[in-house]
Formats: structure tokens, C-alpha cells, sequence
């Protein structure tokens, strides 16, 4: 078909996204975990005896502070964890991915050179991936967008660059995607916001 400009997929294993996809693809499609990080207490105990700090070099460093150490157990708050991958990194033998995996799927980078990079932003939390029909939902996915940026785009807009421009809540409505909180990049600075009907109506229930 005939798009405004290229449309790249990279697919990445794990969150460490070493092929970086999140900063150089239209579409990228990481592995990742629902469930808990797998630990082995053993494990982590052999790592703090053999000098690791546990509490400085993992407990401390992790983004979301969701991980406690006593010296005997390293508890981990999963409800709170990013899948950054830095205690896995770290310590590769103790803890590992939980054993519910799929894929996150993530819309709208690109990395030019004359103009300002976009980095990916989430539009699938997480999409089950275990048999070739699962791939369904990526593929209905991407025609929709196909659809509406070959529709509307200009010529050589990247489709990050038209999700800037249309703005993401109107991109989500035309694709018939619903938000969800994995969406937000930051809180809202515009005072101004309007809620749909919608939105009220199920407040009223």
C-alpha cells in the first residue's frame, strides 16, 4: 500500500530492549512478564556473600523502591515492579522473569536526524502471545492504524509525528482503541480538560 512514509517493526525479548525498538521503530513489541518475578533465595543469599550489597547495588537502585532486603529474603512488592530488569541484570541466577509472559506493544518512535527523536508510547499493556491466532490482535491493530495515518498523514509524517499532531485521545478514538493508564507519559499541565459524556454517565451508576 501506499503509506506516507516507512512504518518499521523491531521486536525486542525482553524489557532490556537491547535492539532498541522503543526509540527507532513505528511498532515495537517487547517480551514481558504479568505474573511474579520468579526469586531463588538461595541464589541471592550465594550473591550477598560473595559482595554484592543488596540493599545498595539492587534494593536502592530500583526505580520504583519495590524491593526490600533483611539479609536472609529480598521481598518484592510485584504490584509496584516496571519490569526495568535491573535486579535481573544484576543478579541473573537469583530472580527471573515471572512464567506468564507475552508482549507489550508500543506505537510511535522514530529517531531522525534533523528533527527531535520521539520515543514509543504504550498502547498494549499486555498482549498473551502463545499460539500463532494470538498474533491476531497485533495484526487488526496495526490496520487500523495503517488505515487511519495512510488516510490522513502528509507526506514523509512518521506515524509518532501524526499522533502528535491529531493527538493521542483523538488517534485512540478513530482506531477504536481504548486508554488505559500505561498511556500516560506524565500528569496532565492543562488545566483545561473536558470529559465526555460518557465519563459522567458512569460516575451516575
Amino acid at each position: 500500500p501506499f503509506f506516507p512514509y516507512k512504518y518499521k517493526f523491531k521486536f525486542a525479548g525482553c524489557p532490556n530492549d537491547c535492539v532498541a525498538s522503543i526509540a527507532r521503530s513505528d511498532c515495537s513489541v517487547i517480551g514481558v512478564w504479568k505474573d511474579d518475578i520468579q526469586v531463588n533465595q538461595e541464589r541471592v543469599k550465594e550473591y550477598g556473600e560473595n559482595g554484592t550489597d543488596i540493599n545498595a547495588e539492587v534494593c536502592d537502585l530500583c526505580p520504583t523502591k519495590c524491593m526490600e532486603w533483611d539479609g536472609t529474603t529480598l521481598d518484592i512488592d510485584n504490584s509496584n515492579c516496571v519490569k526495568c530488569m535491573h535486579c535481573i541484570n544484576l543478579m541473573p541466577k537469583a530472580p527471573k522473569p515471572g512464567k506468564e509472559r507475552g508482549a507489550t506493544i508500543l506505537i510511535g518512535s522514530e529517531a531522525p536526524i534533523v528533527g527531535g527523536a520521539l520515543l514509543s508510547s504504550v498502547f498494549v499493556p499486555f498482549l498473551e502471545i502463545d499460539t500463532e491466532s494470538d498474533y491476531e490482535d497485533l495484526k487488526e491493530l496495526t490496520e487500523a492504524i495503517w488505515d487511519l495515518w495512510g488516510e490522513h498523514g502528509k507526506a514523509r509524517e512518521r506515524t509518532g509525528e501524526f499522533i502528535q499532531r491529531v493527538g493521542l485521545s483523538n488517534f485512540l478514538e478513530e482506531i477504536g482503541l481504548d486508554p488505559v493508564p500505561e498511556m500516560v507519559m506524565h500528569p496532565c499541565t492543562n488545566p483545561y480538560i473536558f470529559f465526555d459524556d460518557e465519563i459522567f454517565e458512569d460516575a451516575a451508576e
